[in-house]
């Protein structure tokens, strides 16, 4: 089966603060035809999150699918508040790198 990175066929893939203690993420494509493939594929999903990030299904506040903006976004709850001890990224802008090798079948 054919696949392509994920980083190749969305326009925009970051995180960033939601608040001291969430994380957003968001998958913005320019083409309609590449959103509705990722979409479609079922690939990234909840259960795709939890893996890679190592969540339970309490830690996703949301996950969803933005037709009108070709977006795919999920937020996830912190498991420490942004600048407190021990937090590696106060902005939550580092987050997404796993996000970028995820094979969808083309």
């Amino acid at each position: 089966m054919k696949t392509k990175k994920l980083s190749e066929l969305a326009k925009t893939i970051r995180s960033k603060n939601a608040g001291t203690d969430r994380i957003t993420f968001d998958i913005i494509f320019r083409e309609k035809e590449n959103y509705e493939l990722v979409k479609k594929s079922g690939v990234l999903n909840r259960e795709l999150i939890k893996k890679i990030y190592g969540l339970t299904d309490k830690d996703i506040a949301d996950f969803v699918e933005f037709d009108p903006g070709y977006a795919i976004k999920f937020t996830i709850n912190r498991k420490k508040p942004s600048g407190s001890a021990g937090d590696s990224d106060v902005f939550g802008c580092q987050q997404y790198p796993p996000l970028l090798d995820i094979e969808i079948p083309v």
